[in-house]
């Protein structure tokens, strides 16, 4: 009788084998993906690793040059009216007349370079650019007339002054320009008849219009 040694021996070592191979099979398997998951860094929260990117601060705008608050007077270079200007906070308020019969009224915005573009009633226009802070210079579109000018700054107070009122029944609207030599051009209109203007007192504005004692005030934009 043979012995049968060598089969089981063989059948044995196949057995053991494919044991072997399933078993590195599966220890390969979870060894590879326990590599890539050590490899693999973690996600980083892109707001600790990204850097911004800031723009560039943008350089500040030029402050406009201060309008200074003023009052300026002169006369047409006809030498045939005057004009005054008030100048606050950056708006403008003048007077044209020519110490009879007309006269207009006229107010508007000034620019940051000085300019300035006035308007009044029927058409009235005043273009002027403040020169050095000291004199406006410009001129008057007014009735079909063409009045180029100077206006000085006043050296004290104020060279623009209006008073309104109405005495004995009519309305009474009267301006006033002071020039820097003190003497003075003005009209005053009743109920629309415009004529010469009374002296005023430029240190209390007070001033008499047809028997009645009235009060010129200053006049601001």
């Amino acid at each position: 009788m043979k012995r049968p040694g060598p089969v089981l021996t063989l059948l044995a070592g196949l057995l053991l084998g494919l044991f072997m191979l399933t078993l590195n099979a599966t220890t390969g398997t979870r060894t590879a993906s326990s590599s890539y998951q050590e490899k693999s860094p973690s996600p980083t929260p892109a707001s600790t690793t990204a850097t911004p990117r800031t723009s560039p601060s943008p350089l500040p705008s030029p402050s406009p040059s201060k309008i200074p608050d003023s009052s300026y007077s002169g006369r047409t270079d006809d030498d045939s009216s005057a004009v005054a200007v008030s100048v606050r906070a950056g708006r403008a308020i003048a007077y044209f007349c020519d110490g009879h019969s007309k006269e207009a009224w006229l107010k508007g915005p000034v620019e940051s370079d000085g300019s300035m573009r006035l308007t009044g009633a029927d058409g009235a226009v005043l273009n002027g650019t403040l020169q050095e802070n000291e004199r406006i210079r410009g001129a008057v579109e007014f009735d079909g007339g063409h009045y180029a000018f100077t206006a000085r700054k006043a050296v004290k107070g104020t060279a623009l002054y209006r008073a309104t009122a109405t005495v004995r029944g009519a309305r009474i609207d009267g301006g006033w320009i002071v020039l820097a030599d003190g003497s003075q051009v003005g009209v005053v209109d009743r109920d629309g008849t415009p004529s010469a203007a009374p002296g005023i007192d430029p240190e209390t504005g007070a001033v008499t219009v047809d028997g009645q004692r009235l009060t010129a005030a200053p006049v601001a934009p």
